[in-house]
């Protein structure tokens, strides 16, 4: 975590630097400086700014002695359980095709009824996909 908070301080102070720099170059160039990029960039220093102050309270708050910032830690440490996932599965197909043809239907030519007529393929890929353990060969 340590790495992490020096890194976007190091960001904050560079987007600080960036934005002044950006502002005191158009006002040369042009005559007067370009708002909406100085604002942007000064908008970028404060995002990455208050990422490392939430970070710093976090580590004040838990100790903040992450896997990584450890010097006996070994790679398994950092890697947690992920869940568990049915490779024989033919559910995430039938809903990333569902989804595809209800996206299909919304972009082009605003085909609303094909989209409308695809929505319960979604339906019953998601509900085949949640309740595929309660019935069938893997049923618990």
């Amino acid at each position: 975590m340590k790495s992490s908070i020096v890194l976007f301080w190091i960001l904050t102070a560079y987007f600080i630097l960036l934005a002044t720099v950006y502002t005191v170059w158009n006002a040369i160039v042009h005559g007067y400086p370009e708002w909406a990029g100085s604002t942007a960039i000064l908008l970028s220093a404060g995002l990455t700014g208050f990422i490392a102050s939430y970070l710093v309270l976090v580590q004040r708050k838990q100790g903040g002695v992450l896997v990584e910032d450890r010097m006996d830690s070994d790679i398994d440490d950092g890697d947690p359980e992920l869940g568990e996932f049915s490779p024989w599965s033919w559910w995430p197909l039938v809903l990333a095709f569902a989804a595809a043809v209800v996206v299909l239907g919304l972009c082009v030519g605003f085909n609303f009824w094909l989209s409308f007529l695809s929505l319960p393929l979604v339906i019953v890929g998601v509900v085949g996909w949640v309740y595929e353990y309660y019935r069938g060969n893997f049923a618990r």
